[in-house]
């Protein structure tokens, strides 16, 4: 057995009938580059069988002590089962992009069996009017708790099932796996009594690292290299109140090549200085459109990893985080870009001089029952509407494969991302880059959000400007060009 870390068990802890916290991804695959031009559903059963080895959280399921009284194991599951996990279903004609949304926001919406390994793929056929898709592709919506995996452990859950060509072979040979016994209360009970008898020793392991981090930040604002000017509370927005139960999905495929035109505009400049940018200025045309932008800048929760090179495969979230204005106030889309840039350098160089690793250790500090109550108390009191947001939204960057992937030898088309929402924080912005192609995905509430097509018009039109104002007409930018990107159908519902 493994026991969950604190910040593993606080996805735990943090999960409500409203509140679903898995991330995931929708994948869309051309098969008739499979061979024999087609996959079935059976083949994708035993595809995805053969290669269970290659990531843990496919038949690894939790087990709780009574009341939470300390975090939850991981455990070989003895009753594990494929085809609970793997389900097969097709949209109804004629098939459009808004239909698909609609389809992955319900399904992403659902909860998940905690008691089961924390992970489900749906297959989706009939993308038969989604402009750009070659006939006959099918979409794989996978979800995986966050409890389990974060975005760079999901690259590698991702690398199970995916090959660099259409023929590779199914994997069972080296398949050595055995369940465990599920483990009685007792046992649990007594390895929660040795927990609590070493917890005073990790507390003070943590508190030893975050001192002279602390001290260090100290010396570096008293220099002038950390500006401590904007570190203060989100303005409060749509987003920052209680979600409901249902979820809305929209996503927007930018050229790579261009995105990387733009942050060339700012030098010292990153491609995820460009998203955060061009994510304000979606965000500010949104808002403005409804009457309701903030004098002050929205900020986003920005993760990073903290994984070391040897522990790419190890379950669970490893990573820190930062916390970034996005110059929503700035109407010109190319100072945004330069706001939002020295913003970043300014918030990594406060994350450095603690330490990411060491912010993440800190969340081992609250007890665990505790934790559990904490988090259930803030969500059934609605205390999200009664206090400033820390931050009004999440962008998460998760880099992609630079070369083809296949899927049971059907070519992946693209990908896009889905992330959990909960009370104070009813939008997370993935971000996927897959080959010559980067997509700003994003999940909200239906009520908070009831027109996402709104939402993803904004994001164009911001990096159509930025594009604009970042890259001289005379030099364009010479990059291979995406597929088209598909488009809401006229007439098409207006929401989840």
């Amino acid at each position: 057995m493994q026991q969950l870390s604190g910040q593993d068990a606080s996805f735990v802890y943090l999960e409500t009938p409203h509140t679903p916290m898995h991330i995931g991804s929708v994948g869309i695959y051309d098969p008739s580059t499979a061979p024999g031009g087609f996959v079935r559903f059976k083949d994708i059963l035993e595809f995805v069988g053969s290669r269970l080895a290659g990531a843990r959280s496919f038949r690894q399921r939790l087990v709780r002590l009574p009341l939470d009284m300390d975090h939850p194991y991981w455990i070989e599951d003895p009753e594990f089962d494929i085809e609970y996990h793997i389900r097969h279903i097709a949209l109804p004609k004629p098939g459009d992009w808004r239909q698909l949304c609609i389809q992955v926001a319900r399904l992403h919406a659902r909860p998940m069996d905690l008691s089961k390994p924390l992970w489900e793929f749906t297959i989706i056929e009939g993308l038969d009017n989604i402009e750009g898709l070659p006939p006959g592709c099918f979409a794989l919506v996978a979800k995986v708790h966050h409890a389990a995996i974060d975005g760079m452990s999901g690259v590698e859950l991702s690398a199970a099932i995916h090959d660099l060509s259409p023929d590779k072979p199914n994997r069972l040979a080296n398949d050595d796996w055995k369940a465990d016994d599920l483990p009685g209360v007792a046992d649990l009970l007594i390895k929660s009594y040795f927990n609590t008898l070493r917890k005073p020793l990790q507390y003070a392991e943590t508190a030893a690292r975050v001192m002279p981090g602390l001290a260090r930040l100290s010396q570096s604002v008293s220099k002038g290299d950390v500006s401590l000017a904007n570190t203060k509370l989100a303005p409060k927005t749509r987003f920052n109140g209680k979600v409901g139960p249902h979820r809305v999905f929209d996503a927007v495929p930018l050229p790579l090549g261009d995105v990387r035109a733009i942050k060339d505009a700012v030098p010292g400049a990153t491609v995820n200085d460009a998203i955060l940018a061009i994510v304000g200025g979606g965000l500010r045309k949104y808002l403005q459109s409804k009457g309701e932008l903030p004098g002050d800048s929205l900020t986003a929760m920005a993760p990073i990893s903290v994984r070391a090179e040897g522990e790419k495969s190890a379950l669970g979230n490893l990573v820190s985080a930062m916390v970034v204005p996005l110059g929503t106030h700035i109407a010109d889309p190319l100072e945004r870009l330069r706001f939002v840039h020295g913003e970043t350098v300014n918030s990594k160089a406060m994350t450095n001089a603690v330490g990411a690793r060491t912010l993440t250790d800190t969340s081992q500090f609250m007890p665990a029952g505790l934790s559990g109550i904490a988090a259930r108390l803030y969500t059934r009191l609605g205390a999200a509407n009664a206090h400033a947001p820390v931050f009004n939204t999440v962008v998460t960057n998760v880099p992609g494969s630079r070369v083809p992937l296949y899927f049971a030898g059907a070519k992946m088309v693209s990908m896009y991302g889905t992330g959990p929402i909960f009370d104070s924080m009813g939008l997370i912005n993935p971000i996927y880059s897959y080959v010559d192609t980067i997509a700003i995905s994003f999940t909200s509430d239906r009520d908070i959000m009831p027109d996402p097509e709104a939402y993803a018009a904004a994001l164009r039109q911001s990096f159509e400007e930025l594009k604009a104002a970042a890259i001289p007409a005379a030099a364009p930018v010479k990059a291979a060009r995406p597929a088209r990107t598909p488009r809401p159908a006229k007439g098409a519902p207006q929401h989840a």
